[in-house]
């Protein structure tokens, strides 16, 4: 059994940097992994954790670059079509088919929002809009977010979202989403009506030039109006409310290094966990807030520095972490 174990590692043939976790009930305990190779040619990988808690390899398809983003289908009923979306020089939607004992990936749709040119500009990240299946956004380093209806495969719009390359981007409803950039901001967007956004918190605000570029930026899950952004180098965490913009309600630091990754808990508004260069990754308390939150309630150092995280919707007892050539599943 899964449970039996406290944690659970599979290690590849190659570094690993993207990483997934599927949210269909009926595909428990399967993850997508996408490699780190310093080539064209890349990999992702679909792994699951069977009955007897070991790993099986499903399938593996090649991918051009590093994913930068790698996400299932967030379909918690099961109903939609068994999707895998990745981005890196376009977004990709692939179709994943279960056979008797197989497990085949195939391209199902390739966008590109820029036919009028042979060259493409990067895409650093997506999120598949959680509320509306049919929607994904993707922020690539030319400034813009460009969200598509995946069903049409057309645009439903493209904004030029920041002065500097969009790192990160997450949806809240389905419609509001907010986007993190090189130019040190967090601003937040309605795609109802996008002549306006709003800057929730800038890395320079309080008067210091020091606009450091913003990497991640993920809502809660359950308290909308709550967001954690991470900045380049940084080893803390900023809490941002949007009823109070600008100013952080709340700062994590205990890292030692570096902040990669954020991810909130799929059934707390309270907790989320953070991953850095320091090998540690962090289970949060955030329940006291905005009265200041001085430690984590779970730390676990890994034998390396971790470059993901994922809090699986479907398995909240657990989050999922990468470094170096691992994946590990660690229980909570």
């Amino acid at each position: 059994m899964v449970d039996a174990k406290e944690m659970h590692t599979f290690t590849d043939e190659w570094d690993v940097y993207g990483l997934a976790v599927s949210a269909r009930p009926d595909k428990p305990y399967r993850f997508a992994i996408g490699s780190f190779i310093e080539d064209y040619c890349n990999k992702v990988r679909l792994v699951r954790l069977d009955d007897n808690a070991e790993w099986k390899r499903l399938a593996v398809f090649d991918h051009p670059y590093p994913a930068t983003k790698v996400q299932f289908v967030p379909d918690t009923g099961g109903t939609h079509a068994d999707l895998l979306a990745t981005t890196g020089d376009y977004l990709r939607l692939w179709s994943i088919k279960d056979e008797a004992d197989s497990t085949t990936v195939d391209l199902k749709q390739f966008f590109n929002a820029n036919k009028n040119s042979e060259f493409c500009a990067p895409l650093t990240c997506c999120d598949w809009n959680r509320f509306d299946l049919d929607t994904v956004a993707v922020g690539s380093i030319d400034t813009t977010v460009t969200v598509w209806d995946i069903t049409s495969t057309t645009p439903k719009t493209q904004i030029i979202a920041h002065d500097k390359e969009v790192f990160d981007v997450s949806f809240n409803s389905p419609t509001v989403f907010a986007s993190c950039s090189g130019d040190g901001s967090v601003r937040l967007f309605d795609t109802r009506n996008l002549e306006h956004s709003t800057i929730l918190f800038e890395t320079g605000a309080s008067g210091s030039k020091d606009m450091r570029s913003l990497l991640r930026v993920q809502w809660n899950k359950l308290e909308m109006n709550l967001l954690a952004t991470i900045a380049l180098d940084s080893d803390q965490v900023a809490l941002v409310d949007v009823r109070m913009p600008g100013v952080p309600v709340s700062i994590l630091s205990c890292h030692d290094a570096a902040v990669n990754g954020v991810a909130w808990a799929p059934h707390s508004d309270s907790h989320l966990c953070t991953v850095g260069d320091d090998s540690q990754a962090l289970i949060w308390d955030i329940i006291s807030i905005p009265k200041p939150v001085e430690d984590p309630i779970l730390a676990y150092t890994a034998p390396a520095a971790i470059n993901t995280v994922a809090w699986p919707t479907l398995h909240t007892d657990w989050v999922a972490i990468t470094f170096n050539q691992s994946l590990q599943f660690l229980r909570v």
